[in-house]
């Protein structure tokens, strides 16, 4: 069996799937070449059932839930690690008219947004990696910002208007949940579980043997340092990144109940993931 593969090309899911890729690990099943993309155009692709294994939002991963179930390991999910409201200057936050640029509509840094500062209602939608320079060129008054720009604004001249993932861990007591894989609800389960289990021993390899993953990370981190690379792994690859445990499973509830207004039972939490 020949399953597609999706996920985005920052350092932590290239740190994790690089054994699971490239053949460190004995395998009966058979994976066709992986397809990178920013995680705004994974939230869409997932929202096509294009792939059968894909990284995707948690956010998004509600808009296609009866599609897809979640892995238990491969989550970008943990605390002081949230999305950044950055700007040019210091800037008051309950002004109606302020616009700022997001990372993409389906983005759990937009839903975070939302739940912080429902009224801010002006959104552009960017690539994560223009968001500094909108902010810089003025052509927004804020920016919204993940993965390695939490790294780089300050050396742009910008400042952390608010952190998003502190409003969260503040107002819910739960770790971030960012991002995970999902795999299509329709496969074995035979299946499900052994490619959950490829993830889990792809990430334990990571980070047994770093000096094997980290050129597959650098190949694709295009004009990211190494320090910055290895700062964005120590964030966004952990224990939830290897199991996400009750503590991860109950911060995607929260999250979910956030999105769909209304209470997830024990029962459907549980469906969520395989």
């Amino acid at each position: 069996m020949q399953l597609s593969l999706a996920y985005s090309p920052c350092p932590n899911d290239t740190f994790m799937f690089d054994a699971m890729v490239h053949g460190r690990l004995c395998r009966t099943m058979q994976f066709a070449e992986p397809a990178l993309m920013d995680i705004e155009h994974l939230n869409g692709k997932a929202g096509l059932s294009e792939y059968d294994i894909t990284k995707i939002s948690y956010a998004q991963f509600f808009n296609v839930k009866d599609q897809y179930q979640l892995l238990h390991s491969g989550s970008a999910l943990g605390r002081n690690c949230g999305p950044l409201l950055i700007a040019k200057r210091n800037i008051d936050l309950y002004n109606a008219d302020l616009t700022v640029a997001i990372p993409g509509y389906h983005t759990t840094a937009n839903q975070l947004l939302k739940f912080a500062f429902p009224h801010i209602q002006h959104r552009v939608e960017l690539c994560f990696s223009e968001i500094e320079e909108a902010v810089s060129g003025g052509k927004v008054d804020l920016g919204l910002i993940i993965h390695e720009s939490r790294f780089t604004y300050q050396q742009k001249g910008l400042i952390k208007i608010a952190d998003l993932g502190e409003i969260w861990e503040e107002k819910t007591g739960s770790p971030i949940p960012l991002g995970g894989i999902v795999v299509r609800r329709n496969l074995d389960d035979k299946v499900k579980r052994e490619i959950d289990g490829l993830l889990k021993a792809s990430i334990g390899y990571a980070f047994h043997h770093p000096e094997v993953s980290l050129p597959y990370c650098r190949s694709h981190a295009q004009e990211m340092d190494d320090e910055v690379m290895q700062s964005h792994i120590h964030l966004y690859v952990n224990e939830y990144s290897v199991d996400i445990g009750k503590d991860g499973m109950e911060a995607v509830r929260i999250l979910g109940e956030s999105i769909l207004e209304r209470k997830i039972s024990d029962k459907e939490l549980r469906s969520f993931f395989i």
